[in-house]
């Protein structure tokens, strides 16, 4: 095999173990969904809110941003959870017309009662991997998706 030829087959290998992956985190996601009684789109909406919140709470485009889902989506599944009681909608107090949610007692008491178990899993998911390692990835990582947004905006545009 020439050099092109191993790029290409190595690209190949990266992209089918990226959705290996992906089906592997959707799995754990909805699990962890099931445990709390929601669905596993609201589940990441959870997390996104958790990661995202500075204390003053998070718009809707900031978590719907996050996801890469429309803020339409994101406004249907928050509504909901409020009335499971696991989010807080209130007015900006910036602009009375857009909404801050933080999570609920209970959501972050439900959250906290799955840490073990999450602390287990992320052990499991990077077993052999240091900081430093696991800093290398997520560095690339993030090349490669905003290189990948690219890709798929030239794509979309017929430049590719």
């Amino acid at each position: 095999m020439n050099t092109k030829e191993q790029l290409d087959r190595a690209a190949r290998d990266f992209i089918w173990n990226i959705v290996e992956i992906h089906s592997q985190l959707e799995e754990i996601h909805k699990s962890w969904a099931q445990l709390l009684g929601i669905t596993e789109p609201q589940w990441l909406i959870l997390m996104a809110v958790d990661e995202l919140d500075d204390g003053r709470g998070v718009s809707g485009v900031a978590v719907a941003n996050k996801l890469r889902v429309h803020p339409a989506f994101v406004t249907n599944q928050t509504k909901r959870l409020e009335s499971m009681q696991f989010l807080a909608r209130v007015p900006s107090p910036d602009d009375a017309r857009f909404i801050q949610m933080s999570l609920t007692e209970r959501a972050r008491a439900e959250i906290a009662k799955l840490s073990i178990k999450r602390e287990a899993l992320n052990s499991t998911l990077f077993d052999g991997l240091d900081e430093a390692s696991l800093d290398y990835l997520n560095k690339r990582l993030a090349w490669i998706a905003r290189s990948s947004r690219l890709a798929s905006q030239k794509l979309s545009i017929g430049v590719l």
